[in-house]
């Protein structure tokens, strides 16, 4: 079935589509999930959680403003940064063993894997290392822009100035 075809199918309610687009984008979608939150059995509870919005969102998807890959790995991102921003998850993370502390460092130096992990490797790779560092802090360690501006130790204009111009040079060679 051809993905214009399975997305409509999937808008009408189609469970069989459905089952389709989970078979596709999971994998996917599990992978930025869990370069975010770091966790295993949170990345499939937030997973599924994503699946849901998908399921019950789907009408809601207009090819004319992008991709559905892009506007689900959307869902997933947000989804997977709410959930390192509940208190619950807070909470959680007050007694950490030292096996996440390897973790949080392994992910430091992860990002061209995770860049890999949803084909933008290559474009990536063109763009001026300030620019990776703010991808990377944004959009796969989930920090906001404040946050990313005290990481950076750079100023919150700065940083939002540079994030648009980088995803807009990112944008231009994907669109290409």
């Amino acid at each position: 079935m051809q993905q214009d075809a399975l997305i409509l199918e999937l808008q009408n309610g189609n469970q069989r589509a459905f089952e389709r687009i989970y078979h596709l984008y999971s994998e996917s979608t599990y992978g930025i999930i869990y370069s975010i939150v770091r966790d295993e059995s949170i990345a499939e509870e937030v997973l599924q959680d994503v699946f849901l919005k998908i399921w019950d969102k789907a009408p809601s998807y207009n090819s004319n403003k992008g991709r559905f890959f892009t506007w689900i790995l959307n869902i997933a991102r947000n989804a997977a940064i709410d959930k390192i921003r509940s208190k619950s998850f807070k909470n959680n993370q007050q007694n950490l063993t030292s096996d996440n502390f390897v973790d949080i460092l392994e992910a430091k130096t992860n990002f061209s894997e995770a860049v890999d992990a949803i084909g933008l490797k290559k474009y990536v790779k063109a763009l001026k290392p300030v620019c990776k560092k703010l991808i990377d802090y944004l959009f796969f360690k989930g920090y906001t822009q404040k946050e990313t501006s005290e990481e950076l130790d750079m100023p919150l204009g700065t940083v939002k100035t540079r994030n648009r111009i980088c995803i807009d040079k990112l944008r231009a060679m994907v669109i290409k």
